[in-house]
């Protein structure tokens, strides 16, 4: 916008406000509403807005779009993970017999055996199907028998490295295997 003489201005960095009364290249003289002469350059000083033309600006303005535009730059909440919650297994077996069948009766003790065995190679072949890079088998403490197996079977594969899951998540009652996808099984 350009400013004429006769138009109500006010300063930017004080609190004058007084019509234009004389204009000379870059140097622009107001006087107040106290009669006191300024004077300002002209990047110094902007028009009054009349409070009719504010209020039709706010008026004016598609409040939803607006709130749109400020819903739409709300950062993300990005939860911070622990290093060792980083590569934490996800994916856990648990071999307990009774969370492998409804009843155990008729069952031996061999019967219950080849069942966790059978689970845990079943689901062993599943994460090198889906290139899942770690298991945990939680087997128990019991009297060792599950996790010797379970060594024997992990045993039985190229790729497959295992050792005691972590203590202080799973006790002694588990074994981590970590599976190497670049090797043949």
């Amino acid at each position: 916008m350009k400013i004429k003489v006769g138009d109500t201005v006010e300063t930017i960095d004080d609190a004058i406000i007084g019509e234009v009364i004389k204009i000379s290249e870059n140097d622009i003289t107001i006087e107040d509403v106290d009669g006191f002469e300024f004077q300002f350059h002209a990047n110094e000083l902007i028009l009054k807005q009349s409070k009719s033309k504010f209020d039709n600006a706010i008026y004016d303005t598609d409040i939803e779009s607006i709130k749109k535009e400020k819903e739409g730059n709300k950062k993300r909440k990005v939860t911070k993970v622990k290093p060792k919650e980083r590569h934490a297994p996800k994916f856990e077996v648990d071999l307990h017999i009774h969370h492998l069948t409804d009843s155990t009766k008729g069952m031996t003790n061999y019967d219950m055996l080849n069942l966790q065995l059978d689970t845990a190679r079943r689901q062993l072949e599943f994460a090198i199907r889906k290139r899942i890079p770690k298991i945990v088998f939680i087997h128990g403490v019991g009297e060792g028998v599950l996790r010797q197996e379970l060594e024997t079977l992990f045993g039985r594969y190229n790729n497959v490295k295992f050792y005691d899951a972590d203590y202080k998540t799973y006790g002694l009652g588990a074994t981590e295997v970590r599976i190497f996808q670049n090797l043949e099984p």
